[in-house]
């Protein structure tokens, strides 16, 4: 397409989304479940055809030299076509937020002052790798009954377009507009441009990838931005830490799946248990070929262990997210010390605190300033799914309208409600 075949384009996409947000967000609840129940139906009927057309992306993929975790990112196996079909049932099965009235109260006057949920309108998202998000992104787009605009990345562009096709058939089988969830087709990086200078059209722009694109959208959007730019999430290891419940949670932090963004990224040990956790979990890491960047302290007790691969952490190793099978590891002194490393070096995404000593867990989450925050757990439970939102559309670490992982109620808005029987000010 040329520069003017864009505009025109977008221009024309834009419009139909915001035709369709008005039909949207008024549609019944019972529509919009219907259409997430024929959607999931679908998804099992047509997993042939959309594991075909994903392998075009993965040929394609390994043609061009994408790296492996990015590689993996873009499979639909038999296990992630079968979680997609149920995210789509579990959406359906949350309760409606729109419409919701909270906070009613009468005022001395006699009006009843409450607030009600509504959809934004018309959401962008723009997203890299995983064509799972367009299937995640249209269920809650199409339950909080706002209309959206998806740009899945070109490596995975036969894979999104399947997946937006039977999107469609489902919205129009439920008497819904087919428009209410848009794939843009073209791979022209100057649609994401257009799509994210459309205030007219667009009312929230969604970016999901990695930190060079999440970047550049927040630096050229003229639409406001729900983002995060990285994951880099530790997991502290309290002087109280119960040792087997320590190695299990960091081991499946860190290995359990290297690619996504709450997977542990930093590994921070109170001095007081380092000697005896540290080997243990370095001989986890050794047998998985994770490697070990270190401060002085813990290099001195994961050194000696047979296999490992143990380097000198740099300045920059503190704030990495590798997405790979390498880990920060430090030996810190106090509680107090560990909070003040990851409110410096951490993205704010997601961290956690093993330990027994219930004031200290208490001190962790009220004073580590990240979206998610966690005592005795997984930083891979940092997921909507898991979070019991159904799905959900990114992770947010902002502070203001959303943050965290982001559903149903991040996809929505307040606005004031007032009732009254003839009321008038005087």
């Amino acid at each position: 397409m040329t520069s003017t075949d864009i505009q025109a384009y977008m221009a024309h996409v834009g419009a139909a989304a915001r035709a369709a947000a008005t039909q949207m967000a008024a549609a019944s609840t019972a529509a919009k479940n219907g259409a997430l129940l024929r959607l999931a139906a679908l998804i099992g009927e047509q997993r042939e055809t959309l594991q075909a057309e994903n392998a075009k992306d993965i040929a394609a993929a390994e043609r061009n030299g994408l790296a492996a975790p990015m590689v993996d990112r873009l499979r639909l196996n038999d296990k992630v076509i079968s979680q997609m079909a149920e995210n789509c049932v579990q959406v359906a099965a949350l309760p409606d937020p729109v419409g919701e009235i909270t906070n009613l109260r009468r005022r001395p006057t006699g009006i009843s002052v409450g607030q009600m949920r509504v959809p934004i309108g018309v959401f962008g998202m723009i997203y890299e790798s995983r064509p799972n998000v367009t299937i995640e992104a249209s269920s809650l787009g199409i339950k909080s009954g706002n209309a959206c605009v998806l740009r899945g990345g070109s490596e995975a562009i036969h894979s999104n377009l399947a997946l937006w096709r039977l999107v469609q058939q489902a919205l129009r089988e439920a008497g819904l507009p087919a428009e209410g969830v848009q794939l843009i087709e073209t791979t022209d990086r100057a649609a994401v441009g257009r799509l994210i200078s459309m205030p007219e059209h667009v009312d929230l722009i969604i970016p999901r990838g990695g930190k060079s694109l999440i970047e550049r959208i927040s630096r050229e959007a003229t639409v406001p931005v729900i983002k995060h730019l990285d994951g880099n999430c530790h997991v502290y290891v309290d002087a109280s830490a119960d040792l087997d419940l320590a190695v299990k949670v960091t081991d499946n932090a860190k290995t359990q799946k290297y690619s996504p963004c709450n997977a542990a990224e930093s590994l921070l040990v109170h001095a007081a248990i380092a000697p005896a956790f540290l080997p243990r979990i370095g001989a986890v890491f050794a047998a998985k070929g994770v490697e070990m960047r270190c401060d002085a302290a813990a290099r001195a007790l994961l050194q000696p262990l047979p296999g490992a691969t143990v380097a000198d952490a740099s300045e920059q190793d503190w704030a990495e997210e590798y997405l790979a099978p390498v880990i920060s590891v430090k030996v810190v002194e106090s509680l107090d010390e560990a909070i003040a490393h990851i409110n410096r070096y951490g993205s704010h995404h997601t961290d956690a605190i093993l330990t027994e000593h219930h004031p200290n867990a208490m001190r962790f989450l009220r004073e580590v300033d990240s979206a998610s925050v966690m005592v005795n757990a997984s930083t891979r439970f940092a997921d909507g799914f898991e979070y019991g939102l159904g799905a959900e559309i990114g992770i947010s670490t902002d502070k203001f309208h959303a943050r965290g992982p982001v559903g149903l109620e991040g996809l929505t808005s307040m606005k004031y409600v007032v009732l009254g029987q003839g009321e008038v000010r005087s």
